[in-house]
């Protein structure tokens, strides 16, 4: 009798994740969803950010290539890195 109820007590732990309430999925009215940006909006900010993409990268490279010649590595050289890219 013992070996039922634990065998049961046991069964209800390890079912009661499968009863849990899963959220309600979100309502999808007009109201809800975000405006659209127009097209040549979205088109002029990507060059934009393509250049300062590309500004950061050589600013890394550049960094990255002056702790190669001071033979830094590790945390010094995360460091120096840092500094670098802030100056």
């Amino acid at each position: 009798m013992k070996k039922l109820i634990f065998a049961v007590a046991v069964a209800s732990f390890v079912a009661g994740p499968v009863f849990a309430q899963t959220p309600a999925p979100a309502a999808n009215t007009p109201a809800a969803a975000a405006p659209a940006k127009p097209a040549a909006a979205a088109m002029a900010a990507k060059p934009a950010a393509a250049a300062m993409s590309a500004d950061k990268k050589a600013k890394a490279a550049d960094c990255s290539k002056q702790a190669d010649a001071k033979g830094l590595h590790g945390k010094a050289r995360k460091k120096f890195r840092e500094e670098c890219k802030k100056s």
